[in-house]
């Protein structure tokens, strides 16, 4: 795999779980998570989406983030999680409650998930994406194209404050081949996700190497416990990994 929208292409569509979230009482195989990424993708295009373009998600444990995501890599774009403020973002994704929060550079639009928006000029990302082209394009990316983005200023990221920190396809995909290949991951593991998605070693560890490796990722709620996790703190998993340990 050279590059993100690997992860997602046609060929890798199967029953396996590939998203588990219940707390929203949600679960992907990969047939429906596939389709969903490249549905995304589409909608992300249409809202003028393109390679070097930043998308600007919530960092928050919740369906929508991860294919925000995967939608953006599939275009060459940048996603930037967690910061309200991203003054170059295209498209920023939010929680309905929390959408009015993030601040837009002119011509940048607004995506909310969670419950339809009250303002009529935000988008809603169930409705939208669910009504999208369930085919996507053939879309050559560079695996040297940034993907990930971490704003400075963001206490998060204690590694680098002073300086945003940009990750390559390549540099994302590597770190995660690491972390599937010291666990052992395969088809049937969950990876529970019980880390900020601002950290990049949450996206390595939590999001890109259970899908390389054709496992699943956790997004637990109270009760919820996954066979691998990456996590800040004390996890019920029985194998754990930091974020700053994956990348």
């Amino acid at each position: 795999m050279d590059a993100l929208g690997d992860l997602v292409a046609r060929e890798r569509r199967s029953d396996d779980p590939a998203l588990l979230a219940p707390r929203q009482n949600r679960t992907y195989d990969y047939h429906r998570f596939c389709t969903t990424a490249w549905k995304t993708g589409n909608f992300w295009r249409r809202r003028g989406v393109h390679e070097d373009a930043t998308v600007a998600v919530a960092d928050d444990p919740a369906p929508e983030a991860i294919f925000a995501f995967l939608g953006a890599a599939l275009l060459g774009a940048k996603t930037s999680f967690g910061p309200s403020e991203v003054p170059d973002a295209r498209v920023v994704v939010a929680p309905n409650d929390d959408i009015a929060d993030y601040e837009l550079s002119p011509g940048g639009q607004k995506v909310a998930y969670g419950g339809p928006p009250d303002d009529p000029a935000v988008a809603r990302f169930e409705r939208d994406v669910w009504s999208e082209n369930p085919a996507f394009p053939e879309t050559p990316i560079n695996p040297e194209t940034i993907a990930l983005v971490v704003r400075s200023g963001d206490q998060r990221d204690r590694a680098e404050v002073n300086a945003d920190r940009e990750f390559s396809h390549a540099d994302l995909l590597s770190a995660a081949r690491d972390v599937a290949d010291d666990w052992g991951l395969e088809p049937g593991d969950e990876v529970a996700i019980r880390a900020s998605l601002a950290a990049p070693g949450t996206v390595v560890a939590g999001v890109v190497a259970p899908l390389l490796a054709g496992a699943a990722i956790l997004l637990p709620n109270e009760g919820a416990v996954g066979d691998y996790a990456v996590a800040e703190g004390d996890a019920p998993e029985n194998e754990v990994i930091r974020p700053e340990a994956a990348i």
